[in-house]
């Protein structure tokens, strides 16, 4: 069962909520507390396994299609592993949630609100955001950018017109990589009778939005405080990744999995590099 649902937490996911959180929350207090560390596991372990654990409950029948999964790229749940899995997610959640509510101010339990609401709009039945074209982009990019949202809320950041910009450049991001994540989907998501971006316009346009989605959010980046604008070069990488697709039909769209191997492998390495520019960042500002 730990191992199920250890799968099912996408643990090579872990780091792109976390992450945001943490940075997020130490660049605004410049120091380590209770709330940080409470605040990290949080969007490291349970958080992710409320978002993927119940995708995958949900997408079970459609996971079945789907030659991805059973791996890193996603969990195949037995039936059996349904009903654990959703009481795990409840279960390792609410303590943590309690804590954050306690300690955060009424905007703050906005902002957590939202995260949380659409980790589980995006797979819940009778809500399915990610059967939604288009939404279920901007649900999945609220996935990661809420946390670090929240982190900024809670540590009672000031947000100028520089920070506005840094998040709606990641924003970008996210819904770039739903998008183009997608388009390795589409057959077995028409099998499915499940609609998504990718399924509504096509492999080749989703791709074409993918690319013109990261570069959007370069040019975002050239906005931000110094030396933030640097790290507008690192949109290239994503875009060359979903370059060699830009053609790719609907019959030929699981073909994209190869690109989408490279973002996953391109995700610690970008990761690493923002890491040492908001270092930098902190150096300047202190």
């Amino acid at each position: 069962m730990l191992r199920a649902l250890f799968v099912s937490s996408r643990p090579l996911s872990w780091v792109n909520t976390a992450f945001p959180f943490a940075a997020a929350y130490l660049l605004a207090t410049r120091e380590l507390d209770l709330t940080l560390v409470v605040g990290a596991v949080y969007f490291l372990i349970p958080y992710n396994l409320a978002m993927y654990g119940i995708n995958d409950v949900f997408d079970y029948e459609s996971d079945l299609r789907n030659p991805r999964k059973g791996g890193v790229e996603g969990a195949l749940l037995d039936r059996r592993m349904h009903r654990p899995t959703i009481i795990a997610a409840i279960v390792t959640n609410v303590p943590f949630l309690v804590y954050l509510v306690l300690v955060g101010s009424p905007l703050s339990w906005l902002v957590l609100a939202v995260s949380v609401f659409a980790v589980v709009a995006y797979s819940a039945k009778g809500l399915r955001f990610k059967e939604r074209p288009f939404l279920d982009s901007l649900t999945s990019s609220t996935h990661f950018v809420s946390p670090a949202v929240y982190g900024l809320v809670l540590a009672g950041a000031v947000f100028t017109p520089q920070l506005w910009a840094v998040l709606a450049a990641f924003f970008l991001w996210g819904t770039a990589s739903h998008a183009f994540g997608a388009v390795q989907d589409v057959i077995a998501d028409r099998e499915a009778g499940i609609s998504s971006i990718a399924t509504v316009i096509g492999a080749r346009a989703t791709v074409r939005l993918a690319v013109i989605a990261y570069l959007a959010g370069g040019v975002l980046l050239l906005f931000s405080s110094w030396p933030g604008p640097l790290a507008a070069v690192l949109v290239i990488p994503y875009a060359a990744v979903c370059a060699p697709f830009w053609n790719v039909n609907d019959a030929d769209s699981e073909a994209a999995n190869r690109g989408w191997r490279r973002f996953l492998l391109l995700n610690f390495i970008t990761g690493f590099l923002v890491t040492m520019l908001m270092i930098g960042f902190a150096y300047l500002t202190r």
